[in-house]
């Protein structure tokens, strides 16, 4: 596996590198010139250093997904990606215009500012929904003013497409998102819910309009949670001249329940776009924040009464059964991987909408930091999915129905029975390692998850002549 060292004259999948443009925690971004026909575009690269959080290879791999299947103006169009087993990055549209980021400086805005970006913004939303993508990470970074006027959304590392496997949802626990603008069901792992964008729209609004982020900026999971009984201050409170018809449609975006914001960003962009309209309620009169007691009942009500959203969508892959393949490549000989293929082959005959998710895991030490890199310099983590594709390229599987997963775990069958269980997996396909006398002592990762599996296992032992 190599790994991505990109540098101003290198020649990646036809296009040359000409200078690097950002450099960010989870990905660095390069200005590329096409060899065929001189145009440019923006390459990503994700950043694998040591000690990189393996959520954001996870996420790289979902964008890879998720970008080639976008269309329309309010998105970057999507051109070529490169796998990881040579050089991954994703080479996509150069977009002419500036994102808001720059626009905090400036902050507040007048609100008939705050309500033209909201305008441009809840049209990009519209747009991307009607696509079956929910962004959840929609920030003043992540969005672009093409110079024609239009929105861009940018970034879609954390989103999830209702039509897709949620890799991240299924590889990690805690949510993902930028803390300020995290809505509460996301916060408590809901990643299906388009509303969710409409409360971080929400909030950016807020912010541009007051000055002020209606949540602060928590880090940790507990200052998240409290945004699920804990009010921000009225928009008026903070600047007197923010219009009634405005904080009743921005704290409508910031209700708890997602049952009580708008449902849909048409609803939203017609409210913005009509303000006269707009039906005002205690929302748009309302001069404090609620009171200790308002608090504290809210804090105590089950969270089931607090965050409402739909259920799972039931369509494409989202919702296929799962054939999970534990595969232990150290100890993975040639006739064992065939005898491993044949069988997971005659399990996904039995559905035409199974997919197959071959899942490995990165063992730890239980009293030592693992170093995240090897001994060549290359993710371990990345180069164990590598590995994966490459034990699966003989299956019999459509690309599309196929996904890729690395466990980073102490205990290996634990691991495998959590992916398990979190999952719904339907069935379980692992190999049982050969008889050893260690094996004999401490019991095998086949017979655990065997025995606590909430699902069919089947164990598959090389053939002895």
């Amino acid at each position: 596996m190599a790994r991505a060292r990109p540098e101003p004259g290198k020649s990646v999948g036809g296009f040359r590198v000409i200078e690097r443009l950002h450099t960010g925690g989870m990905a660095t971004l390069w200005k590329v010139q096409n060899e065929a026909d001189g145009s440019h575009a923006i390459m990503k690269v994700p950043v694998l250093n040591e000690g990189e959080d393996p959520a954001q290879i996870v996420g790289f791999e979902m964008e890879q997904m998720i970008m080639p299947r976008l269309s329309g103006v309010h998105v970057p169009r999507f051109i070529a990606n490169g796998d990881f087993a040579v050089e991954p990055y994703i080479i996509m549209e150069l977009v002419e215009g500036k994102s808001l980021l720059p626009m905090l400086d400036k902050l507040p805005l007048p609100h008939e500012e705050v309500a033209e970006i909201g305008r441009k913004v809840a049209v990009a939303l519209d747009s991307l929904h009607r696509q079956r993508v929910v962004h959840l990470d929609v920030k003043p970074s992540n969005i672009m003013m093409r110079s024609t006027g239009e929105a861009v959304l940018i970034d879609f590392g954390l989103s999830r497409h209702l039509d897709l496997p949620d890799l991240l949802a299924e590889e990690f626990r805690l949510p993902y998102g930028t803390g300020p603008y995290m809505a509460p069901e996301q916060v408590m792992g809901v990643r299906h819910d388009i509303r969710s964008d409409l409360f971080a729209l929400g909030v950016l609004m807020y912010f541009f309009a007051t000055g002020e982020r209606p949540f602060g900026d928590p880090q940790r999971l507990k200052g998240l949670q409290r945004r699920l009984w804990w009010d921000p201050p009225p928009p008026r409170s903070l600047k007197s001249d923010i219009p009634l018809w405005l904080q009743e449609v921005i704290l409508r975006c910031l209700e708890v329940n997602a049952q009580r914001r708008y449902q849909n960003a048409q609803q939203l962009l017609f409210d913005l776009t009509h303000p006269s309209v707009v039906k005002l309620t205690a929302r748009a009169h309302k001069e404090k924040h609620d009171g200790f007691f308002a608090r504290l009942r809210r804090k105590s009500e089950p969270l089931a009464t607090l965050i409402d959203h739909p259920e799972e969508p039931t369509a494409g892959l989202a919702n296929a059964p799962i054939v999970a393949v534990a595969i232990d490549l150290a100890a993975m000989t040639a006739e064992l991987s065939h005898t491993i293929r044949q069988t997971v082959l005659r399990i996904v005959e039995q559905s035409d909408e199974a997919r197959v998710a071959c899942v490995n895991v990165l063992k730890q030490s239980r009293i030592s930091i693992e170093s995240s890199l090897d001994e060549d310099g290359n993710n371990k983590h990345v180069s164990r999915i590598v590995e994966l594709k490459d034990w699966a390229r003989a299956l019999e599987v459509p690309k599309a129905r196929m996904s890729f997963h690395v466990l980073e775990a102490v205990d290996p069958a634990e691991a495998i029975l959590e992916y398990a269980r979190a999952n719904t997996v339907d069935h379980i396909v692992m190999g049982a390692r050969d008889n050893s006398t260690m094996r004999k002592l401490l019991g095998s990762v086949s017979g655990k998850v065997a025995a606590e599996a909430p699902c069919t296992v089947t164990v598959v032992r090389e053939r002895k002549d």
